[in-house]
């Protein structure tokens, strides 16, 4: 359990003229604001704002943002009030304390919007203090380290939001340990047989393996330091699990057959002596060719410098190696805390200083402006967070640093979004090139447009960027958007004749615009979009451009024309959708599940309107949807009295060793728990490796989770997914 003077001891390690008595009396106040409360493992609800401060005091923040480690939680959870904050800590305090209030305290429909929004308000706070988001990562990792005591599906919940937002964003920040440890507790979780048995292997190597280490790091030390006289320190770990675990999946390797496990870090005094270190290191050991990485003429996006290589070290094993500098250790280590107020000027006020080298914070920050789908602003963080980087370079050659994967379109779109407009193809390294080829470190790429090119939704496909994707979705909306502005026009004009109503008149009065306002739309443009759209009937709309009485007598005209039993059936209740989907404010509409994503009960699902096909369900992560305009979704959802009794057909993928007897496994599993088989394709590869697909009837996600999870505990199946178009 962490104590109060293990956090006083840290602070004043790194800034010996902290204000303690502030910290002191923070830690009083929460103790008593907080006396009672208890945390799921039965500890004192202290015990936590205590491992959040120490947190903090090991990115060797200064002692207001200990202070907000030690009160993030009071105004949420006690009866403690703002004025109190600012009269006993000051405004900065109360200021941060309320940063992390907004970023918890957030109450939407659904669990994508909840995690859109909170989000948002994490970049709208980074963008303002950024010292509210490292108290929000540090009270992540805290919660991440007691996580076994809460209920499996929310402790699952929050390991996969982790991985997807948090630890990516610890990595975006620079602050590589906190990233560490929050992917390998996540990785605990999500995946615990993988988890316990690259445990049990690093452990393992690790008893074997230390005299090698040993060995390597003072042979190295003797090199450099006494042979070549440059001032070192040397030292040699295994890399943690989840990277293990990863390479592992990419590769569809065994943990044997990964190599590079062992890492080596040299830091030495100076740039020169880096390079200096590299040369002695390349001739005493040949290097892997394609793995050499200079971070120190091109800095990672997050300000990280080094030097990596793979080498071919003793025993023919191949090893990896960092050469940094002091300096470049510390910001690897601490990221963007490692520029603090003294250096970068940061101020009372609770303002940010100069952080103008994180472009990528600022990118997304205009990007969130401008949009509003809770899953596109979801999908723009997560790109941006997760990307690795490719360097290239303008024919001038500025460098235009792109996540890994990025095209010769996502150049184009880095350069101007003009010239991704009208780009029409590339020429890489002078040689022409397809917008969709993807571009490698070191590529000179020259962009070629033509005026009446425009944006494609097929563009959609192949992007990797999203102010690219962002860009081209908005281009093919618009367009999207005034043609269906064209066909509602038209279907209203027709429908207007047919009733003989003056629709001129109409226009010119704003009768039009106040019908739009009667039905809840914004204007005349949503009114003939949903009209365009299908959501909207040109008769209705035309009713209501009707005076009232002859309103009512077209109605009565219309119930006079109806045979009876059609009137009766209208006035029953609606009927269960036999696709098992209720469409909400429609009564009488027809429902298809997309083939692309093929929903299941669990997913979460978006309608999407078509005119003469009805509404057509996706799961909410469906590629498909990139370009549809969002005026054309609709709310549906799942009747949960049709859950027990529909079969649903899903399809997922094994990979796994090329075994006997292995498949019989599978399905003595799948036989043991009451699933079904409709479809098995089996296929071997290279390597005694093999890849099976298999389409299943479930009732349910959580039951094909479950499915899964027993499935990859079967010995010989590396991975196992679902699929999707």
């Amino acid at each position: 359990m962490i104590r109060l003077q293990d956090i006083i001891d840290r602070v004043r390690a790194s800034r010996q003229d902290a204000d303690v008595d502030l910290i002191k009396k923070a830690y009083v106040y929460s103790a008593q604001v907080h006396k009672g409360q208890l945390r799921r493992s039965g500890e004192p609800y202290l015990v936590h704002p205590l491992g959040v401060a120490f947190i903090i005091a090991q990115l060797n923040l200064d002692e207001q943002s200990v202070v907000a480690a030690l009160l993030h939680d009071t105004l949420e959870d006690t009866l403690a009030t703002a004025e109190d904050i600012e009269s006993l800590f000051g405004k900065t305090v109360l200021f941060l304390v309320e940063g992390v209030t907004k970023l918890a305290k957030v109450t939407f429909h659904s669990g994508e919007q909840r995690q859109a929004e909170s989000v948002r308000k994490m970049l709208v706070a980074m963008s303002e203090d950024i010292r509210v988001v490292l108290v929000k990562l540090a009270d992540r990792l805290d919660n991440m380290r007691t996580l076994e005591y809460l209920e499996p599906d929310r402790r699952d919940a929050i390991a996969a939001e982790t991985l997807e937002i948090y630890a990516p964003l610890a990595n975006r920040l620079g602050i590589y340990w906190i990233r560490r440890e929050l992917e390998d507790l996540s990785f605990r979780w999500l995946h615990p047989a993988q988890w316990e048995q690259i445990q049990q292997h690093v452990a393992h190597l690790a008893d074997h393996r230390k005299q090698y280490i040993d060995g390597v790091v003072d042979f190295l030390e003797k090199t450099i330091i006494e042979k070549n006289g440059i001032e070192a320190q040397v030292s040699g770990r295994i890399k943690h699990p989840y990277s293990i675990f990863r390479k592992m999946q990419s590769k569809g390797l065994e943990f044997d057959e990964v190599q590079d496990i062992i890492a080596f870090r040299i830091i030495v005094d100076n740039v020169e002596n880096c390079y200096r270190v590299l040369g002695i290191i390349h001739a005493l050991w040949k290097p892997v060719v394609g793995r050499f990485k200079d971070y120190i003429a091109m800095p990672k996006i997050n300000r990280y410098q080094s030097l990596h290589t793979t080498v071919v070290g003793p025993e023919g094993e191949r090893v990896e190696i960092q050469i940094r500098t002091h300096e470049m250790h510390r910001v690897a280590e601490f990221g963007i805390a490692a520029h603090w107020a003294y250096k970068e000027g940061w101020h009372g006020s609770g303002k940010n200083g100069d952080f103008s080298q994180f472009s990528w914070l600022r990118e997304l920050l205009s990007q969130q402006q401008d949009l509003r789908d809770p899953d596109e602003i979801l999908e723009t963080v997560k790109v941006n967070l997760f990307a690795d980087e490719v360097f290239t370079f303008t024919p001038r050659g500025d460098v235009i640093a792109l996540p890994a994967g990025a095209t010769a379109l996502d150049f184009a779109y880095a350069v101007h979004s003009e010239v991704g407009h009208h780009c029409v193809g590339a020429r890489i390294n002078n040689k022409i090139a397809p917008l969709r080829q993807k571009l490698r470190n070191g590529d000179t790429v020259e962009i070629l447009t033509h005026p009446k090119q425009r944006p494609s939704k097929d563009w959609l496909s192949f992007v990797k960027t999203s102010r690219a994707r962002t860009k081209i979705r908005a281009v093919v909306r618009a367009e999207q958007r005034r043609r269906s502005k064209e066909i509602g026009r038209e279907l209203l004009e027709k429908e207007a004749k047919r009733r003989r109503v003056n629709l001129n008149r109409k226009w010119r009065s704003g009768e039009i615009g106040r019908v739009a306002e009667e039905l809840g739309l914004r204007n005349t443009d949503e009114l003939l979009a949903a009209l365009g759209y299908g959501k909207l009937s040109a008769n209705k709309v035309v009713e209501l451009l009707l005076p009232e009485e002859k309103r009512q007598e077209a109605r009565e005209a219309l119930e006079q024309t109806r045979p009876s039993r059609i009137v009766e059936a209208l006035k029953k209740p609606l009927r269960r959708s036999r696709s098992g989907i209720l469409v909400d404010g429609l009564n009488d509409v027809m429902v298809r599940m997309a083939r692309c994503c093929n929903p299941i009960p669990g997913d979460r699902l978006v309608g999407v309107v078509t005119r003469g096909r009805g509404v057509t369900v996706h799961s909410v992560d469906c590629r498909r949807l990139a370009g549809i305009d969002p005026a054309r979704r609709i709310q549906v959802r799942w009747d949960s009295s049709l859950e027990k009794e529909a079969m649903h057909a899903v399809t997922i993928r094994l990979r796994c060793e090329d075994r006997p007897g292995l498949l019989a496994n599978v399905t003595a599993v799948l036989s043991e728990v009451g699933i079904n088989i409709s479809q098995v394709n089996a296929k071997a590869e290279a390597g005694g490796l093999a890849t099976c697909q298999l389409k299943l009837l479930v009732h349910n996600l959580d039951e094909l989770k479950s499915v899964l999870r027993k499935i990859e505990k079967i010995k010989g199946v590396r991975a196992a997914e679902r699929m999707r178009q």
